[in-house]
């Protein structure tokens, strides 16, 4: 199985906040047997929907599929020296 994405992580998290709050409110339990079970339902179905969001396929490059810059360039580059204030280009004393 692969790592959950960013997009997995956010949707889970927002159904198991989302859904438990709902679940409260409707329910109307104020026992801790009731909450734990209402909680629990609401991070099941967070894990549900993640583990069923489709996922995007990424398209890897190899380094075969693209030519390297420096393949079939012989000259040799040399960087030009920094352009900037020196010495000479200061006006007054």
């Amino acid at each position: 199985m692969q790592r959950p994405n960013a997009a997995q992580y956010a949707y889970g998290s927002a159904t198991v906040v989302l859904s438990t709050v709902a679940l409260l409110l409707l329910a109307g339990t104020t026992t801790t047997l009731g909450i734990a079970a209402i909680s629990a339902a609401g991070l099941m179905l967070g894990v549900l929907v993640a583990v069923t969001m489709p996922v995007r396929a990424r398209h890897v490059k190899t380094s075969a599929a693209t030519p390297s810059p420096t393949l079939g360039n012989e000259e040799i580059r040399v960087s030009a020296p920094p352009v900037g204030a020196g010495a000479d280009t200061r006006i007054g004393s």
